[in-house]
């Protein structure tokens, strides 16, 4: 039982390092984080349109979800160089 209290223990405080370390580089780096709010908020509106934009929706949800995942990786890489420092 110590066992399982201490794993969960270890990734609370793991999540609150990373949600610390998220918000710290979306504060330095703004552009991205805007750009990844701008793309979410357009896959939404996408997902929700009545129409497929002549055929583009679902090509332009599953590039648009691509690009969010490549801003929140470049994200992340760049909070694990800035804690090695």
């Amino acid at each position: 039982m110590k066992f399982i209290s201490g794993l969960a223990l270890g990734l609370l405080l793991s999540a609150g390092a990373w949600t610390l370390s998220a918000q710290n580089e979306k504060a330095m780096h703004p552009r991205i984080a805007a750009a990844n709010e701008a793309l979410k908020d357009a896959r939404a509106y996408m997902q929700e349109a009545p129409h497929d934009f002549g055929g583009h929706r679902a090509d332009a949800i599953r590039a648009t979800d691509n690009a969010i995942k490549q801003l929140d990786l470049a994200l992340r890489y760049r909070g694990k160089e800035d804690r090695r420092k």
